[in-house]
């Protein structure tokens, strides 16, 4: 201050201009600071500050997120890029997967802005100046593009049974593009997908059908389980009560009808198992059919919509040459002779394009028709061999099953019987206080109603008034010859007693003695005469 006033008293400039002069330095100060402040640019954290102009050797731009820096004037200039994402959807209709089934993959996908160095570097190059909208439309390209391309190299198993697979393969393919020009793939939604010949819906009316099925057999097999342990606990039970209150005979018949059960019972299941077996064999081939007639519809579908956009790019292209050749024509007189010679040829180059494509895509389309054809043959073939493989199986299989089961139950039925008849004869041998002779003589006992049946029966049917007998007509003691031809008859059966003693068995003495014969052989010795 003393200097400035040293200054002010040795100067002839009067005060009121040095007053001024400092008032305005300060002014420019002032207002030089103002303009700092404003070239000062900061980045707000959802934005990307570029600075472009002269930045640096070999840029073209320079990216700063989060900060400030100075924007000097007239060589710098600045823009915002904005980190806000978009949401894209992709209505993806009719794309075509590796096995030629065309199918609807509606989506959306979430992009922004990177905040990486290089990709924001592309971004400030190629995003700068558009407008959300337009940077939107320009994604959208790219990703279904991308997408197409992903759908094409997989199977509808791959992408409707595993989505992180088929994700990981979208972002895999889409993202790197979208590098390119400055964006970055946040989230991909796929909300659902269908195909137009419900291959998809197939699939899992297939899978629910097989679960069902399947629970379905698992509740038969209990149930015929349940019933066959029911039924043996039944007939077990009914046995043992034939055993203990019945003769032997009853036991068998009980076994004979619970056998003849049981084989019915397996003829049943077999008729059934067989009768399913049919049904699901008719079911396949259908199902066979209508994928075949399936895949015929979609190569017909896909041969049209290629020759039908062969033909739009056909067209395309004569209306791009007939816009060159306007053009040309709009040019100088002077130069109107050469355009419309280049118009010309270009035009005879592009019906020559547009002939081998044309020629191209006929022959791709018969390629395509020979080929199905031929898979469909093929694949018809290898079912219905399969079928009848299985078939022959399930028939053999049946079959064993069915005689293996008829002759174990044919091997209890007779086990149980004899089972039964050692019980009585155990029964019967302890009633007689364990005296076998005396329990078979019984037993012979019983037979004798039928062994003079047997005997009976063995001259009932004989007709006496067809009998003839040739002799001089009188016989021993008066009688006539055709009395001692029947009397000689019935003598020639043998006696109960020497039936009795054929068999080992003595008959009780109150059933009677053999009458003594003239031969001392003819009758035991010391055997009394029949009463």
């Amino acid at each position: 201050m003393e200097a400035v006033t040293t200054l002010l008293k040795g100067s002839t400039m009067p005060l009121t201009l040095w007053t001024l002069a400092i008032a305005a330095l300060s002014v420019l100060v002032v207002f030089f600071m103002l303009f700092l402040a404003s070239r000062y640019k900061r980045c707000p954290s959802d934005k990307v500050l570029v600075v472009f102009g002269k930045v640096g050797a070999g840029q073209s731009a320079r990216c700063i997120h989060g900060g400030g820096t100075l924007v000097l004037p007239l060589i710098q200039d600045y823009r915002y890029l904005s980190l806000t994402p978009m949401t894209i959807g992709i209505p993806l209709q009719n794309a075509l997967s590796l096995q030629n089934i065309r199918i609807n993959v509606p989506s959306t996908f979430t992009v922004g802005v990177s905040t990486d160095p290089t990709i924001t570097q592309n971004a400030a190059e190629r995003l700068l100046n558009l407008q959300p909208r337009e940077i939107e439309a320009m994604a959208r390209e790219i990703i279904f593009g991308q997408l197409r391309l992903t759908v094409a190299s997989l199977t509808i198993e791959q992408i409707n049974q595993d989505r992180e697979s088929f994700l990981a393969s979208i972002r895999k393919n889409v993202e790197p593009e979208l590098n390119k020009i400055g964006l970055y793939l946040i989230n991909v939604n796929i909300t659902d997908i269908t195909d137009e010949s419900t291959y998809i819906e197939s699939i899992g009316r297939k899978a629910a059908s097989e679960a069902i099925n399947k629970a379905k057999v698992d509740v038969a097999e209990q149930d015929k389980l349940g019933a066959v342990g029911e039924s043996g606990a039944v007939r077990e039970r009914e046995i043992r009560v034939a055993e203990n209150v019945a003769q032997s005979e009853k036991g068998k018949k009980a076994a004979e009808a619970d056998r003849r059960i049981f084989v019915q019972q397996q003829e049943t299941e077999a008729a059934v198992g067989e009768a399913a077996a049919m049904r699901e064999r008719q079911i396949k081939v259908a199902e066979n059919e209508a994928t075949a007639d399936k895949g015929r519809k979609r190569a017909d579908a896909d041969r049209r919509v290629y020759v039908a956009g062969q033909e739009a790019e056909a067209v395309r292209g004569e209306n791009e040459a007939k816009a060159h050749i306007a053009g040309f024509n709009a040019e100088l007189e002077v130069r109107q002779a050469e355009a419309m010679q280049r118009g010309q040829v270009a035009e005879r180059q592009a019906i020559v394009q547009v002939q081998k494509a044309q020629y191209l895509a006929e022959q791709e389309r018969l390629n395509a028709e020979q080929i199905v054809r031929q898979e469909i043959d093929r694949r018809k073939i290898e079912i219905a061999a399969e079928a009848e493989a299985e078939k022959t199986r399930r028939e053999a299989r049946g079959h064993a099953d069915a005689t293996l089961m008829q002759y174990e139950a044919e091997a209890r039925g007779l086990r149980q019987v004899l089972e039964s008849k050692a019980e009585g004869y155990r029964a019967l041998v302890s009633s007689c206080a364990g005296d076998a002779r005396a329990a078979a003589t019984l037993l012979m006992i019983e037979k004798l109603e039928q062994i003079v049946a047997r005997q009976v029966e063995a001259i009932k049917n004989l007709k006496i008034d067809k009998v003839t007998v040739w002799d001089s007509g009188a016989g021993e003691g008066g009688s006539s010859s055709t009395a001692g031809f029947v009397a000689s008859l019935i003598k020639s059966l043998p006696p109960l007693h020497e039936v009795a003693a054929m068999a080992g068995v003595e008959l009780p003495g109150y059933l009677g003695h053999l009458k003594a014969s003239a031969s001392p052989s003819a009758a035991p010795t010391g055997a009394p005469p029949v009463a």
